[in-house]
């Protein structure tokens, strides 16, 4: 068996969530805290009460400000090197909730400086990704009066100047451990945790304000911040807090996270309805028996079917949801009628998303700080 490594740039084996937890330093989601966030937003989200978003650093002090009347802010981002995937829809998805919900500014980072620095790729073809990502952020239909799109390359007069406070408090050293770079590794790639760093605090600076940041995040990127916090903390600034996701698994089954690079077993945003069906029809890893009468008599495996998981980010009412569960289970429910409850879930959301992007590059401008 492959053994487990998680990284921003490396996800491999089956993931141990719980032994990341202690590796990493984190803390689970507690009832504690859901009440919290039930009690201020008058709901817990589904990926909280599913344990999608699991973890957590430092997210108490973040409620605590908001409880006494101090906003905090938003930063989330996107590599553009590729189409964007319902991976990386989960993550959005859930920090809109957030927006929405507490009312607060989003800070959206766009890393091209990292896509070309560690993607065989031409500066131009990145680019050309960053113009087609931006019109999915857009279509998320988040509230464009409190969302700003940083763009590394484009936003380096603001950002600079930050980055090298922090890069001056990172050794290289400490890059080299916690990514596992080598000498053959180029500068630019190890210089790149201080330009991620700095939308945690830059929006503070460039309002004159001293907001606590709130950063969602699947787990890969936490080392990044691991970084991050402590650098931040020596230039005077407040520690980020961060809220974990779990990887959305890919559609075949195998170890490891969603990922765009192989598109044609990844359901992307741009994929048609024939197209999504299709694809989870044919790469969906099934939980069922392999005949229909087995299945029936036995029942399927809820927790390695594709379709049943996948459901958990889609069928938002857990008594729908435990239903389907249920039948599943006991073989009353076929790999093939769940994979077509997934195929009309999925085909609606993008749907809607598809009707927004269509003018979304008209949109950019209310968007880009």
């Amino acid at each position: 068996m492959e053994k487990m490594e998680v990284n921003p740039y490396d996800v491999k084996g089956d993931v141990n969530y719980e032994k990341l937890v202690s590796e990493f330093g984190l803390k689970k989601i507690n009832k504690k805290l859901l009440d919290r966030i039930e009690k201020i937003t008058g709901e817990v989200h589904p990926y909280l009460r599913r344990e999608i978003f699991f973890a957590h650093r430092d997210l108490e002090k973040v409620l605590d400000a908001y409880d006494k009347g101090e906003k905090f802010f938003l930063y989330t981002g996107a590599g553009p090197s590729g189409p964007i995937h319902l991976g990386h829809w989960s993550i959005w998805n859930f920090v809109k909730w957030l927006q929405d919900k507490f009312d607060v500014e989003l800070w959206f980072q766009f890393t091209d400086d990292e896509k070309f620095l560690y993607k065989d790729m031409t500066y131009e073809e990145i680019q050309e990704w960053t113009k087609d990502n931006m019109k999915d952020v857009v279509a998320m239909d988040f509230n464009p009066k409190k969302t700003h799109f940083l763009i590394d390359t484009k936003h380096a007069g603001i950002m600079y100047p930050e980055a090298i406070k922090v890069a001056k408090k990172i050794t290289f050293s400490t890059i080299k451990s916690a990514f596992g770079f080598t000498d053959s590794n180029n500068i630019g790639s190890i210089f790149y945790t201080a330009m991620q760093t700095v939308p945690c605090f830059l929006p503070n600076i460039l309002n004159n304000e001293n907001k606590y940041c709130l950063i969602p995040m699947a787990i890969d990127q936490d080392p990044h911040f691991r970084i991050s916090r402590d650098v931040i903390e020596k230039l005077g600034h407040k520690k980020p807090s961060i809220i974990h996701a779990k990887f959305m698994s890919p559609l075949t089954g195998a170890a490891g996270k969603s990922s765009s690079s192989d598109s044609d077993k990844a359901i992307l945003l741009t994929d048609d309805a024939k197209t999504v069906k299709k694809k989870i029809n044919r790469y969906a890893f099934s939980g069922g028996r392999d005949t229909v009468e087995e299945h029936r008599k036995k029942g399927g495996n809820v927790k390695v079917d594709v379709a049943c998981q996948w459901l958990k980010y889609f069928e938002h009412d857990d008594e729908k949801l435990t239903e389907i569960y249920d039948k599943y289970s006991k073989g009353e429910l076929l790999s093939g009628e769940v994979k077509a409850i997934l195929i009309d879930k999925i085909n609606a959301v993008l749907s809607e998303h598809q009707k927004r992007r269509q003018n979304a590059d008209k949109e950019f401008d209310k968007f880009i700080y």
